[in-house]
């Protein structure tokens, strides 16, 4: 076993190339504090945020009564075809710029490279934004995932199962998958909707919605933002080749 001080030598290349994202877990808390925040639901992704992770993040400041949310995105490495992190702040920055009242949401980033490793990264998540300050973690389906290896809750019963009582300061928002209602005409958690068939809900898979991308169509505005789409719509047709 080895103790004493810890001295970073340097953040890797985070800092350099995203100077107003990435932020030490530290320097997160300072900023909590300085916003006078008490209660902070974070939200990992490695995605652009669509509109029902953008309303996960509001039913969960609401059922919570947090002061506000933590958008702590990952900067490292990815699997191919995902978004990279200069696409996914510029982004998730429109979306709140336009959608979220002021001081009740926080875009940051960290350097780590995504693991995919399902429960066990989930745990891993949550060690991370209880050091930068969080008091909630947002769990949702299959969180961490690839395909379909792990079970679809298996990242929030690690919580009950296998994470001791009390070794975490930092509680677990369980999310159910998220999806606009026609129905209803707003996002919804399936799980609090029993009277709803499949068609009554606007699902659009990865694949459907990078080929629209890709092609110029933006997705429909129950799915995403227009402002958003527009950003990702020129990145697809940048790689592409048709920009």
């Amino acid at each position: 076993m080895i103790s004493g001080p810890i001295e970073v030598l340097n953040y890797s290349y985070f800092e350099e190339d995203f100077p107003d994202t990435f932020r030490t877990a530290m320097t997160i808390r300072s900023e909590i504090a300085e916003r006078g925040w008490e209660r902070v639901v974070a939200f990992q992704t490695r995605n652009p945020m669509h509109r029902a992770h953008e309303e996960l993040c509001r039913m969960a400041m609401e059922d919570l009564s947090a002061d506000g949310v933590l958008i702590h995105m990952l900067l490292g490495k990815l699997k191919p075809g995902d978004i990279p992190a200069d696409v996914r702040d510029a982004s998730i920055r429109k979306m709140v710029d336009l959608y979220f009242p002021p001081n009740t949401v926080m875009v940051t980033g960290y350097g780590f490279d995504m693991l995919y490793a399902g429960p066990r990264e989930a745990v891993l998540h949550a060690v991370f934004r209880q050091n930068a300050g969080c008091t909630h973690l947002i769990v949702g389906r299959d969180h961490a995932g690839v395909g379909s290896y792990y079970g679809g809750f298996d990242a929030q019963t690690i919580f009950d199962e296998e994470v001791p009582e009390g070794a975490l300061a930092l509680e677990i928002y369980r999310a159910d998958h998220t999806a606009f209602s026609k129905k209803l005409e707003r996002v919804v958690m399936m799980r609090d909707a029993p009277d709803h068939s499949p068609e009554d809900f606007v699902l659009l898979s990865g694949t459907k919605v990078r080929e629209m991308l890709g092609q110029g169509i933006a997705p429909p505005p129950e799915f995403s933002r227009p402002e958003v789409a527009e950003i990702l719509m020129a990145y697809y047709q940048e790689i592409d080749g048709t920009a």
